[in-house]
């Protein structure tokens, strides 16, 4: 039997917005209503003046709504599995809600109206914590876009969190409201009472609670004078429209959609789902006899599967090729060969811990790799030059049309020490160390120009999962990188080189960043213990930060806690600033072939940020948990201390700011 669990939260005194007079008001009468009336198995109520929560998972967690206490029940409420996947896990939320920057926020008691980014919780990460829990169906009720007078014309509510049902109380150009008379909001007072109704009007599915919502939650609203309410609801995928939210009441006949997806996933052999919908049905209707029957065949199934000897591993495929390019190049073949591995027919694009399959365009073919002898240059503790050494790297192109190509250097596998030792100057708290090993990748040589983010946007102007906008790079040149955008615009360009080439390319882990910035070094910079002008692009004549942002003077001798006064890193010499960004490969490459690791621009990470080094995984895959929308940046840039600029250095951005204009780019990884 499935299980019901709940989260009830209602704000409202906010600290810095408008008081509310019936959210706290609606979440006590909806955590009552599940538990008194519907028996939820356990509720949290969280409020300002709420009862504390009982600590029946180990720490004690206060029930105040503010944005520490809420973020970190969400961190550790639903850092373990705790639920069935055949269980139900309901999110309810009254209070202010705000859509900034193309993503929907939660407001807690303590939310800054004009730091919206940084003080509000976005929907993504609960979604993204609620399913940790380990249900499988998570109900969002977000009645989050109440009036509050500052807002942009868009509620909350554009989002479709995928794997959920989502039930927002407004359409997004709508608010929601208030109603003295009743003591609640119009959608809390609507959503009770269709949930209690019975009989075959009864509200037991997302179709018919929907329906009933769009019709009442309107007439309430005109009832007692307020403009028009809409509420909507986005259940991803479709079929979740079916879903039955209250087995109790629900009729033989919404059992019937629910048994064809079942049939489906058993026929595709996805037993796990199978059965999860089987037993969903039994819960509704112990004695069908086609759920039971269903049960029983599938348990067999999984009993002949375990018996089944393992089958052996396949011998290691050859070794695999760089990819080329969607043109009519033809390249002599003169030294062995790297062949890039590729689902047949389909790239994939690795986007947190899943895969995002597009479709193939065209054939991919396969370059060769070439060998490039390196000029390696490196300096002393004091700057002074040092004996030049040569180094050998493997290199490849992805050509781009005409001249314009992306050129690649194989990294190899390894293992290294991540982060800096205590003793390294100016280091943060958030470097480690730790120990992380690396597979073997290909990385590009410089962050991407501003002319191969052209070639790719005009080559494949079709939005796979966000628009890019042309030229959105503050200083011009073709040879100059692009910058100024998002984290977002980044993944984005990946996306589409993907499903244009047919190859997997992506952004790093920051693992393998750091990993090849070093290039099998251990000193602050792979040029040594500190840098020159002659290195790097960076701020060298004082402070953490140097230079303008539209327009405005952002010069600061503290960055994120940090003074840096000086221009020099350690005993090396003052240097320059140039105040802006200089052509990719004006500076020396370090080991790997790479140029421009430290300063010039800041390179995105597909990592989501983690204050603790030692949370990212030891095997150089990117770390998928804390906030979503907050992804890791390395290498400085040109406005910024030689110490913010160091290898083991990392800062942090939300995916939809594109920071401080002309400061943030990125490289790109090809999966070999």
């Amino acid at each position: 039997m499935s299980e019901n669990w709940a989260v009830c939260i209602g704000i409202n005194s906010y600290d810095s917005l408008k008081p509310l007079d019936c959210a706290r008001r609606d979440a006590e009468a909806v955590n009552d209503f599940f538990k008194d009336t519907l028996h939820f198995k356990n509720v949290y109520f969280l409020a300002e003046d709420a009862p504390p929560l009982k600590a029946d998972f180990g720490q004690t967690l206060h029930s105040r709504p503010t944005f520490g206490n809420l973020m970190r029940f969400l961190r550790v409420r639903f850092e373990q599995p705790f639920l069935q996947p055949s269980d139900n896990l309901w999110f309810f939320f009254a209070g202010h809600g705000r859509r900034e920057r193309d993503q929907d926020y939660i407001l807690p008691l303590d939310a800054d109206p004009g730091n919206v980014e940084e003080t509000g919780i976005p929907v993504r990460y609960v979604v993204e914590r609620l399913r940790k829990s380990g249900a499988e169906n998570v109900v969002l009720l977000l009645d989050a876009c109440r009036n509050e007078g500052a807002r942009d014309g868009q509620g909350v509510g554009l989002d479709n969190q995928r794997g959920t049902v989502t039930i927002c109380s407004c359409s997004p150009t709508e608010f929601s409201y208030e109603i003295d008379d009743l003591g609640h909001g119009a959608f809390t007072y609507g959503l009770i009472e269709g949930l209690r109704l019975h009989g075959e009007q009864n509200c037991a599915t997302v179709e018919r609670l929907d329906a009933y919502l769009q019709t009442r939650v309107p007439e309430i609203c005109r009832l007692h004078g307020k403009p028009r309410q809409t509420p909507c609801t986005f259940a991803e995928p479709l079929s979740k429209r079916h879903f039955i939210l209250l087995p109790d009441i629900a009729l033989p006949e919404d059992l019937e959609p629910l048994k064809l997806e079942a049939l489906e996933a058993e026929a595709n052999d996805d037993l796990a789902l199978a059965e999860q919908l089987w037993w969903r049905i039994n819960a509704v209707e112990p004695t069908d006899a086609q759920s039971r029957a269903a049960i029983r065949r599938i348990a067999l199934k999984f009993e002949h599967l375990a018996a089944q000897p393992k089958k052996p591993e396949p011998p290691a495929p050859d070794p695999p090729t760089p990819p080329l390019p969607p043109d009519d190049q033809t390249v002599k073949t003169s030294r062995r060969r790297l062949v890039i591995g590729a689902a047949a027919g389909a790239a994939a694009l690795a986007v947190g811990g899943g895969l995002l399959v597009l479709p193939r365009l065209m054939k991919p073919r396969f370059p060769v790799l070439r060998e490039e002898m390196l000029q390696i240059e490196t300096v002393d503790s004091e700057g002074r030059p040092q004996p030049t050494a040569w180094q050998q790297a493997n290199c490849f192109d992805q050509p781009l049309g005409g001249d314009n190509a992306i050129e690649f250097s194989m990294i190899p596998a390894g293992e290294f020490t991540m982060g800096s030792p205590d003793g390294e100057l100016l280091r943060s708290d958030d470097e480690g160390p730790m120990f992380v090993k690396v597979g073997h990748f290909a990385i590009s040589r410089t962050t991407i120009t501003q002319a191969q983010w052209r070639s790719v946007v005009l080559a494949r102007p079709s939005t796979i999962r966000w628009a890019m906008p042309v030229d959105p790079s503050s200083f011009k040149g073709d040879d100059l990188p692009v910058e100024t955008i998002t984290w977002q615009h980044a993944w984005e360009f990946c996306a589409r080189l993907s499903a244009w080439t047919g190859h997997t390319y992506r952004l790093p882990s920051q693992a393998e960043w750091e990993y090849a910035c070093r290039a099998r070094t251990t000193t602050p910079f792979h040029f040594g213990q500190t840098l020159t002008p002659k290195l790097a692009n960076y701020c060298g004549t004082g402070g953490a930060v140097c230079g303008v942002s539209d327009g405005r003077d952002i010069s600061d001798l503290a960055y994120d806690g940090n003074v840096y006064p000086d221009g020099a890193y350690g005993s090396g010499p003052a240097g320059i600033f140039i105040g802006q960004t200089k052509p990719v490969r004006s500076y020396p490459t370090n080991r790997f072939g790479l140029f421009e690791m430290h300063g010039n621009v800041w390179e995105y990470c597909s990592d989501n940020w983690s204050d603790r080094l030692e949370d990212i995984p030891d095997n150089g895959s990117p770390y998928v948990g804390g906030r979503m929308d907050l992804h890791v940046l390395r290498g400085g840039s040109w406005s910024h201390n030689p110490a913010i600029c160091r290898s083991a250095y990392r800062d942090r951005v939300n995916e939809t700011s594109r920071g401080w204009s002309g400061r943030i780019g990125f490289r790109i990884v090809c999966e070999v």
